[in-house]
């Protein structure tokens, strides 16, 4: 059996391993747990790095020492770790159990200007992440938004060489919107979003309102406003005028604004994830960006709850595309969700096609030469969600004589727990590693996986 054939499957590990005042909790019951990975040939596990955490008091004061405890048990346990820069708060969405905000500071910086957060129509604010709109603004002490991410980033590299040298960390994740994903928080659970909501614009702030209106200006249309049509975060597209039948989606005014808003999230991604590339150029790893697997509405001509996340994916725009485009660029991997869902499993009323969506976004992807990742969107320990996920890791089977055709590079399975850990559930999830790894014997070299892994090369330029 070639060695290509076999993808590499890691866990994430429990919200709240480090503790939201930054203390690494219950360290020797995390180590039985990674024992117990480590027997059953899970290659390695996945962490938020919380930027509430480590800069959480005072600005450029970072402190490490919990996740460098962290971090070397995991690399005495012999395992390799995917970590996430998490530059959003935990807490307020599905499957969050504990709450990390951002920085203290940073909170306080936005009870006097909330217009740091991404805003709806009607001026709720989402204080999970900073708005795109200050990635230039100088408001958080004498530094601009972007500022903050790349020092941040390069505090990480600075204070974790030794593991970043070592080969030890595989991937950084570079998790800017809400969840960490690619992505505006347009359904917000604790704004009262409930699935299959189509959910809200989110560029109401006044800086990306000043944005939008350089935009129409330069348009020629100075008059043109944000949408004030677009209805509510639980709303269905044809409750709206802008999403319904001939809505103003489809006008040259929709368009603008389609374009524009999603425009603002790519170049945002792009300017961090290019800031990335070269903190961490050279080391050993790959470069990931984690894109929403929003299913529901797919069915539906308007694509809503995809356009209000930012992804201008309609009929004659093929919003994906673009952005593996953008990600090629990096040589960052496109980390995908909802893999395991099938479109039998979806209500009806909300028009989901959550099969046919991760078709169109891996083959996009793969169009531009980038890897796919694959991250669990919900806790699944049944023989349905492995079979579907198998499915998808290499769609044309495994190659006995040779490398697949296509595959994924990673899984990631979300997430390690007592559930997770319970014979029963435990026995049917080492089968499952056992296939993904094409019942081939544990690899412990990425060099030898369908892709290995090499020193980040420097970012292209923009065609």
């Amino acid at each position: 059996m070639h060695p290509a054939n076999y993808v590499p499957v890691y866990v994430m590990l429990p919200l709240g391993v480090v503790s939201a005042d930054n203390v690494f909790e219950n360290p020797e019951a995390l180590r039985t747990q990674l024992k117990q990975l480590r027997a059953a040939d899970v290659d390695g596990v996945k962490v938020g790095v919380w930027w509430g955490i480590i800069e959480g008091n005072d600005p450029e004061i970072y402190d490490w020492r919990a996740y460098r405890s962290l971090f070397q048990m995991i690399q005495e346990e012999d395992l390799k770790l995917q970590a996430v820069i998490s530059f959003h708060q935990c807490g307020g969405n599905l499957g969050d159990s504990v709450t990390i905000p951002l920085p203290k500071w940073v909170c306080d910086i936005g009870a006097t200007n909330p217009d740091i957060y991404y805003t709806n129509r009607r001026g709720s604010r989402d204080e999970g992440c900073l708005s795109s709109g200050v990635d230039l603004e100088t408001l958080f002490h004498e530094r601009m938004g972007l500022q903050l991410y790349r020092d941040f980033m390069k505090s990480f590299r600075d204070n974790m060489s030794d593991f970043l040298d070592s080969g030890m960390i595989t991937e950084i994740e570079v998790g800017i919107g809400p969840c960490g994903e690619l992505r505006y928080p347009s359904n917000p659970q604790n704004q009262g979003w409930v699935f299959p909501g189509i959910g809200e614009f989110q560029c109401y702030d006044k800086y990306m309102q000043e944005e939008f209106k350089v935009v129409a200006k330069a348009a020629g249309h100075p008059e043109w406003d944000l949408p004030d049509d677009a209805g509510g975060y639980n709303d269905t597209p044809s409750d709206t005028k802008f999403f319904g039948a001939d809505g103003t989606y489809l006008t040259e005014k929709g368009k603008l604004f389609l374009a524009w808003y999603s425009y603002a999230l790519m170049a945002h991604e792009d300017i961090v994830i290019g800031k990335a590339n070269a903190i961490f150029r050279g080391c050993k790893l790959k470069l990931a960006a984690k894109v929403s697997g929003i299913h529901w509405w797919y069915r539906d001509d308007s694509h809503a709850a995809e356009l209000t996340a930012g992804y201008y994916n309609v009929k004659d725009h093929d919003g994906y595309r673009t952005l593996a485009r953008m990600l090629s660029r990096h040589y960052c991997t496109l980390n995908f969700t909802c893999v395991e869902m099938g479109n039998s499993e979806q209500s009806e009323e909300a028009k989901s096609a959550p099969e046919q969506l991760v078709q169109q976004v891996f083959s996009d992807a793969w169009r531009e030469d980038i890897e796919v990742g694959y991250e669990s969107a919900l806790n699944r320990y049944d023989e349905k969600a492995y079979n579907q996920i198998l499915k998808i890791a290499r769609p044309n089977g495994v190659n006995q004589k040779g490398s697949p055709k296509l595959r994924i590079g990673a899984l990631t399975y979300l997430r390690l727990g007592d559930d997770l850990l319970e014979t029963n559930n435990f026995n049917l999830f080492k089968i499952f590693v056992k296939k993904m790894h094409a019942d081939m014997p544990y690899c412990s070299d990425p060099s030898k996986y369908f892709k290995p892994i090499i020193p980040l090369p420097i970012s292209k330029l923009k065609s």
